[in-house]
């Protein structure tokens, strides 16, 4: 069964059901309040007589006082124990005409116990019950109508928005573009909530796919390089190696240099792609001094450079202490590649948050390269990056951890005097 079909039934068979509920309702409820009303006029009366015969003596005449009392359409009976004492009625009692009846005792005009009985027909409140009954048959049956016409609007309402992202999907799959649906601008509602969250989904697809292209294309370019160069001279190293030590010499430098690069280039892709995953992030006070003092020293010893930690710095700082260690690495990296002084690490703490600042003082970077350097593969200058061994990948990877971190990273450069990557570190981490 159709999602429309279910909704236009059970919306109207629910209607339905609320409408005859309440039809019933107002029935039984005009039904208990008619035949009380008259039951208690009919008591009323008989409490009247009853006080009225207490009264009388035997020169008044009985038949009279009795008509007085008699109720519309009735009978009034005064019996003992044995038979009717007196008896006075309106019309002949019908068979098929409904009667309610009212029994009391009273002091009889000798002084005896008598019992009074009051009947009167309620033919006109069964009359009126019955028309009332058809009255709300009708208006449940005419009733039906709108409801079943409601019913499709809301079906069309709700399923029309839902039938045009299936479309646009089915649209989507069969095409392999990332189609988007028209949402006019005033939408408010859930189901226009749907679709804009649809089109940013789509939107994000969209530019994924693009920067996975991307990606692809760049990686695929950065290890053609220098697998044609591995096996340029792998081809010369045959042809002239075992002839001319020189030329063999020279083949396989550059095949170990190709080949260390690429390693290089292909454990920074692992190291990308693992970085994209949520990993389980340690936040842990770190003493600041220490920490980068460490990091500094690592460095140093690694690549015998001068990397100068300032004394003055903030106590603690809330972080994952490898994650953190590894973006440092990065960092200080970066800014010994590109700058042949000592590199400086400088921290400063301000309001919430704890500044780490990584000052070189080589080359310096263009302005319109900043926007860039974090982008995969993103070089500012080829032949700088081939002198260096660069890949283009290490930012990437160092802005994917710093986002881990909930660190955000400002960087600003001047031609000729240096740059500077500055970590605004969160004192407190994240939760």
């Amino acid at each position: 069964m159709r999602l429309k079909t279910k909704i236009h039934l059970l919306t109207t068979l629910l209607m339905l059901v609320m409408l005859v509920a309440t039809n019933s309702g107002i029935y039984f409820l005009y039904d208990k309040f008619a035949y009380n009303t008259e039951y208690k006029q009919l008591q009323a009366r008989a409490n009247e007589l009853s006080s009225t015969l207490s009264q009388l003596n035997e020169q008044t005449n009985l038949q009279q006082v009795l008509r007085a009392y008699m109720p519309t359409n009735g009978a009034v009976y005064i019996y003992d124990e044995q038979h009717v004492i007196m008896k006075v009625q309106s019309t002949l009692e019908m068979p098929d005409v409904p009667y309610i009846s009212f029994t009391m005792p009273a002091i009889w005009i000798d002084g005896t116990v008598v019992q009074i009985k009051l009947k009167q027909s309620v033919e006109e409140v069964a009359s009126t019950l019955g028309l009332l009954k058809v009255i709300l048959v009708v208006v449940s049956i005419v009733a039906t109508i709108p409801i079943f016409l409601a019913s499709l609007a809301l079906g069309r309402l709700i399923l029309l928005p839902l039938e045009r992202l299936n479309k646009t999907m089915l649209k989507s799959a069969t095409t392999g573009t990332y189609e988007k649906i028209d949402i006019p601008d005033k939408g408010r509602d859930e189901l226009t909530n749907i679709n804009r969250t649809f089109n940013i989904m789509m939107e994000k697809l969209e530019q994924h796919y693009q920067k996975q292209q991307q990606f692809v294309s760049n990686a695929s370019h950065e290890l053609k390089t220098p697998i044609t160069v591995i096996e340029s001279y792998a081809k010369l190293l045959l042809r002239r190696g075992f002839d001319n030590k020189e030329v063999a010499q020279e083949s396989l430098q550059a095949i170990v240099n190709e080949s260390s690069r690429m390693h290089e280039m292909v454990l920074q892709l692992l190291e990308l792609a693992k970085n994209k995953e949520h990993l389980d992030v340690h936040f842990v006070p770190l003493e600041l001094a220490p920490f980068l003092n460490k990091v500094a020293t690592q460095m140093q010893q690694a690549y015998h450079r001068g990397f100068i930690v300032d004394a003055e710095m903030p106590n603690y700082i809330y972080s994952d202490e490898k994650m953190l260690k590894q973006l440092l690495f990065i960092l200080l990296d970066n800014a010994r590649k590109y700058s042949e002084r000592e590199v400086h690490i400088q921290a400063t703490d301000i309001s919430e948050y704890v500044l780490i600042t990584i000052q070189d003082f080589g080359v310096g970077i263009p302005a319109e390269h900043i926007p860039h350097l974090f982008e995969r593969f993103y070089r500012v200058a080829e032949d700088r990056n081939r002198k260096t061994g660069g890949s283009g990948l290490g930012l990437a990877i160092a802005h994917e951890l710093a986002g881990q971190l909930g660190i955000t990273i400002d960087v600003e450069s001047t031609i000729g005097e240096g740059s500077s990557f500055t970590l605004r570190v969160p004192k407190e981490g994240q939760q």
